[in-house]
């Protein structure tokens, strides 16, 4: 049976997927510190382009240090708080809020302080006196009754309280009932009674802030007791307006486009209208801190007509920054910020509609775009793989999705979350790129472990480390090939035993291999006391007749002295062995070369003709005495080389001749004046030869076995063994000089 195997492109493509859905997964999930991380980004955004600083009606009349050191410490008597509201209702504010509570009755009222008197007759005129004084807390009511003041309360988790009082509003809605989307909470802490029933409007002071403690949006209504109430800063600007309701637009009733999404997704006060999201939270926009925001509470109480004037059709929030009396929350541009600072905020964002938005479609979106950036770079990694590419990718999606958020945000107000979209950039490339390397290590081993066997260790290392130039499977390639045969191996080894017999043929084979390889070629396989090899794979080389012709040269000479018979070297009892000799026969030529074998065993070899015949070759070197025999198709590119022609042959197997040579040594041989002179006598005997002039052929073989000194004997004893029978057996007229051997 087989099974498909992925390709690398498919695999590193496979992780990458992989890869993505889990962070498809893990944006669905959506843990907190991954929203934490989400949150320091768009914290990161408003530092660097914060909410431009315009002005806007809005001041906060500050209880700061020089206010408690001019007036007194805090609390102030609460008719001082009346002269403030007098004062600042005189001077035409549109509107006074409190972010501060009234829980508790003023402890510096005439009738709280006789309370601590002693029963005496002493004390009881002076106190009668007293408690005709009027009431602190009634004098704050009366300022607050006179005016337009919107008073504070503080929603709790903790044991349920008194019903929560009445709201001082008509609350609507548009679309489905907002009221379950919105945070509940169980108890409240209110205001005096008198003075809430004085109060124009009440709002809760409540500033959420997230797991960091970092406060970036403002609730602007909750729920209480199946009640909606509104925040400070809606209360404030109802009243400012003089509005009578308020009204929650529901997420499904969205003014020109359904979104499908539960809950708000804004709130109308008056003319204002404040986009939310479905629980009814705005995304607080931060300016920087301006010295024209607040003004210290101490000039209005000195009537500072300067500061007075500044309160006209203004919003004034009245609220405490001195040391240990204000809430303080850390937000995007401040460790410690004063609650009644961050209302400000809100206030002057609303009123000069510079808003921040995380629309319910933006989820979606942010998928969209992870999925988008995602898939472009698994295509793009699956077909350009490569450290480079890969960190470029990652660079360019991960920059894409973040420069995309952040000119969202600069431009729209829009705060699109950029770190999965960056994420997944840098995730899939970290994963395509790690796969591909584990790939391609493995690809390197693979290589390693098939051609360290078959190929000298350097060009190991090239195929190592560009695979790609391997065409594995089987290819067309022009090459050289060897069949390399030790002579009268029989006779040598009949009477070794079994171990010394593998001794001495690995002792053998050994610095065969090793000439065949320093000569750059590629052990094809073993077969007992042979050796095929060839050149030009797996690595290109234009030069391999002339490689695979200096290596059989190798070959002769690195067997050319005597050989140990013991089963090691060290075994010196045993050295017997004359020195050997090989028949090595070489053929050029296009050859089918690859891996070759069966799904569960192959090997890296050559097939075809040209195999077939270097076969032939080397067995024909018994014929003509000589070591090694090479083609004609090899002959031809090795010209430098010392050869001499031997024969037109038509091997076994073979319908048509081919002309061989015998390589006999190297440059050198070549220049030697009497090589020279026998090879130029030598081709005029097979000249004459081929003519028929028998008796020419003989007398110039004759001078030619001379010159040769002994080399050839057994070359030109053939020939003339050939000359004496065609003198008594003439060949007949369609003799073409060609031998065919009978056996292979």
């Amino acid at each position: 049976m087989r099974y498909w195997s992925p390709g690398p492109r498919t695999t590193v493509a496979l992780f990458a997927l992989l890869a993505l859905a889990g962070l498809l997964v893990l944006r669905l999930a959506d843990p907190q510190p991954m929203n934490l991380v989400r949150m320091a980004i768009f914290d990161g955004y408003q530092r660097i382009s914060p909410r431009p600083s315009v002005p806007a009606p809005v001041r906060v009349v500050d209880i700061d240090n020089e206010s408690l050191d001019r007036i007194g410490q805090w609390p102030w008597p609460r008719t001082i708080l009346a002269s403030m509201i007098t004062t600042i209702r005189n001077a035409g504010a549109a509107v006074i809020a409190f972010d501060m509570l009234f829980a508790e009755p003023d402890q510096t009222s005439p009738r709280m302080i006789v309370r601590t008197w002693p029963q005496t007759p002493d004390f009881e005129a002076l106190k009668n006196t007293l408690l005709e004084l009027p009431d602190h807390d009634d004098s704050l009511a009366d300022a607050i009754g006179r005016a337009h003041v919107v008073l504070g309360m503080a929603p709790g988790f903790g044991k349920a309280s008194a019903t929560p009082p009445p709201r001082k509003f008509g609350f609507a809605f548009t679309g489905a009932d907002p009221a379950d989307y919105l945070p509940r909470y169980p108890s409240v802490t209110g205001n005096l009674p008198v003075l809430q029933q004085a109060a124009s409007g009440l709002g809760f002071l409540t500033v959420p802030v997230d797991d960091d403690g970092v406060a970036r949006r403002m609730a602007l209504v909750i729920g209480m007791d199946g009640v909606v109430y509104p925040s400070l800063v809606v209360e404030a600007l109802r009243v400012a307006q003089g509005a009578r309701s308020i009204v929650a637009r529901g997420a499904d009733a969205h003014s020109g486009s359904e979104t499908g999404a539960d809950g708000l997704d804004g709130l109308k006060v008056g003319h204002l209208t404040v986009p939310t999201d479905s629980r009814g939270e705005m995304w607080l926009y931060y300016a920087k801190d301006t010295p024209d925001r607040s003004i210290p509470a101490w000039r209005i109480l000195q009537n500072d007509a300067e500061a007075i004037a500044e309160l006209a059709g203004r919003i004034a929030l009245i609220g405490a920054t001195a040391s240990g009396l204000g809430d303080v929350r850390a937000t995007p541009l401040s460790p410690v910020e004063p609650g009644v600072m961050i209302h400000a905020e809100a206030l002057e964002q609303i009123l000069l509609g510079q808003f921040l938005e995380r629309p319910d479609w933006v989820a979606g979106a942010e998928i969209m775009s992870l999925l988008a950036i995602g898939t472009v770079l698994i295509v793009v990694l699956a077909f350009r793989p490569g450290i480079v590419v890969g960190t470029l990718s990652g660079i360019a999606g991960a920059g894409a999705s973040i420069g995309a958020s952040w000119f969202a945000y600069d431009l729209a107000g829009l705060l699109l979350d950029p770190l999965y979209p960056a994420l997944s950039a840098v995730v899939i490339c970290v994963v395509s790129v790690t796969v591909r390397y584990v790939l391609a290590e493995r690809e390197r081993r693979t290589v390693r472990s098939a051609f360290s066997r078959y190929v000298a260790p350097e060009v190991v290392d090239q195929l190592a480390e560009r695979p790609e130039t391997l065409r594995l499977g089987g290819e067309m390639r022009e090459l050289t090939v060897m069949f390399c045969d030790i002579r009268g191996f029989t006779g040598i080894t009949e009477a070794m035993t079994a171990e010394e017999l593998n001794g001495f043929v690995n002792r053998c084979l050994s610095p065969m291999t090793d000439a065949i390889l320093d000569a750059g070629g590629t052990i094809d396989k073993y077969m007992g006391d042979a050796i095929m090899a060839f050149w030009n794979a797996p690595l290109s080389n234009d030069l391999h007749p002339l490689m695979a012709c200096r290596g059989a040269l190798d070959l002769h000479r690195c067997v050319a002295r005597p050989w140990p018979t013991g089963t090691d070297d060290a075994d010196a009892s045993k050295v017997a062995t004359p020195p050997l000799r090989i028949g090595i026969g070489l053929s050029s030529g296009p050859c089918c070369v690859g891996n070759f074998g069966s799904d569960h065993r192959f090997d890296y070899s050559a097939l075809g003709d040209t195999v077939n015949l270097a076969s032939r070759l080397e067995q024909q070197c018994k014929v003509y005495g000589v070591d090694t025999i090479m083609a004609e198709s090899t002959w031809l590119q090795v010209g430098e080389l010392a050869s001499l022609e031997l024969d037109l042959v038509q091997v076994v197997g073979k319908t048509q001749a081919v002309r061989i040579h015998a390589l006999l040594g190297d440059e050198r041989l070549a220049a030697e004046p009497w090589f020279g002179a026998l090879k130029s006598r030598h081709d005029k005997s097979l000249a004459a030869y081929r003519r028929r002039e028998w008796d020419t052929a003989e007398r110039e073989f004759t001078r030619c076995r001379h010159e040769a000194n002994g080399r050839l004997d057994r070359l030109y004893d053939l020939y003339f063994s050939r000359l004496a029978e065609f003198r008594s057996s003439p060949p007949d007229a369609g003799w073409d000089a060609v031998y065919r051997p009978t056996r292979k």
